[in-house]
């Protein structure tokens, strides 16, 4: 959990509410007593669509919590020599879907 003075979060706002997306919680302070709390808000299963919270229930489906897992951006990509996923995606973009 970080601290930080109200002048820094005014000057980098930005930067802590990147921090705070990423689940990490911030503690306001004015004069070094703190004030406020910045947390993640957290989305309760009532405001998905139905049908998508059956399909969960059913197991054909996993609800993702809206965040990558830290390193994913450097894992390796998969080989595809033949160029599969690109005809694939010109194919279903001449399909107009």
């Amino acid at each position: 959990m970080k601290a930080v003075a109200v002048s820094e979060l005014k000057a980098s706002l930005s930067r802590f509410l990147a921090a705070v997306k990423e689940g990490e919680e911030v503690i306001v302070t004015d004069r070094g007593k703190p004030v406020a709390k910045l947390v993640p808000v957290t989305r309760d299963k009532t405001d998905r669509p139905p049908h998508l919270l059956a399909l969960e229930r059913a197991g054909m489906v996993k609800i993702g919590t809206g965040g990558l897992p830290h390193g994913f951006w450097d894992l390796p990509r998969p080989k595809d020599p033949k160029n599969r996923a690109l005809e694939a995606l010109l194919q279903e973009r001449a399909e107009s879907r």
